[in-house]
C-alpha cells in the first residue's frame, strides 16, 4: 500500500488531543488553519514563555499510525489524533526521513521535516500511566528513539484529508537525523 494520510485533526485550544475532522488547510510559514499551534513564532506554551520571538518550526505534527498500533497491542486505546498529531499517516516510516526532507501531503501542500516530537509527561496524564515510555525506545547503541512523531513547517498551501497520498518530494543533500525540535 502506497503511504498516505489515514486521518487529520486539528485544534483551537492548546490542550493535548487533536479532534478528528474531514479536511485541514495548511497555510505556508503558519500551520494548520485553525489549529492553536498555528503561527510564524513558537506557540507551545512552554516555549513560548521561554523564547517568545523562535521561528515555529513545529507548525504541523505528523504520527505513524504504526505507532497506535504499536500502543494498541501494549493495552492503550488510542485514537488518532489523541496524541496531538495533526496527520496521521500510514504505510511510511517517517522516524527515518531526514531533516530538510519535503513532503508532499495530497495535490497541493508541501511540508518540510523539521525535527522529533518531543514526548512529555502529559503523555502518561493523558493517554494512561506507562505510555510516555511506550512511545520510547533504546537504539542497540544506547541512543533514545523518540516514536511520537515529527515536526514540520508548510512550504506550500494545500488541503489535506484522509487517502491523500504523502509523496517524498526532496531529500536534502546533507541527510542529517532528525533532532527533537
Amino acid at each position: 500500500m502506497a503511504p498516505h494520510v489515514l486521518t487529520v485533526a486539528r485544534s483551537p485550544r492548546h490542550g493535548f488531543a487533536k479532534q478528528s475532522c474531514t479536511r485541514i488547510r495548511l497555510l505556508p510559514g503558519l500551520g494548520v488553519d485553525g489549529d492553536a499551534h498555528a503561527g510564524v513564532t513558537v506557540q507551545h506554551l512552554s516555549r513560548k514563555r521561554q523564547f517568545p520571538h523562535a521561528p515555529n518550526l513545529r507548525q504541523v505534527h505528523l504520527l505513524q499510525a504504526e505507532l497506535l498500533a504499536e500502543l494498541a497491542e501494549q493495552g492503550f486505546a488510542v485514537a488518532p489524533g489523541a496524541l496531538g498529531e495533526n496527520v496521521t499517516t500510514l504505510g511510511m516510516d517517517l522516524l527515518s526521513l531526514p531533516r530538510g526532507t519535503r513532503l508532499r501531503l495530497g495535490a497541493h501542500a508541501l511540508v518540510e521535516l523539521t525535527g522529533l516530537r518531543n514526548p512529555c509527561r502529559q503523555i502518561d496524564e493523558n493517554i494512561g500511566p506507562g505510555a510516555m515510555a511506550a512511545v520510547l525506545a533504546r537504539a542497540a547503541d544506547g541512543s533514545l528513539i523518540r516514536k511520537a512523531g515529527v515536526m514540520a513547517v508548510v512550504l506550500e498551501a494545500g488541503e489535506v484529508q484522509a487517502g491523500d497520498p504523502i509523496l517524498v518530494a526532496q531529500l536534502p543533500v546533507e541527510a542529517e537525523p532528525l533532532q527533537p525540535v
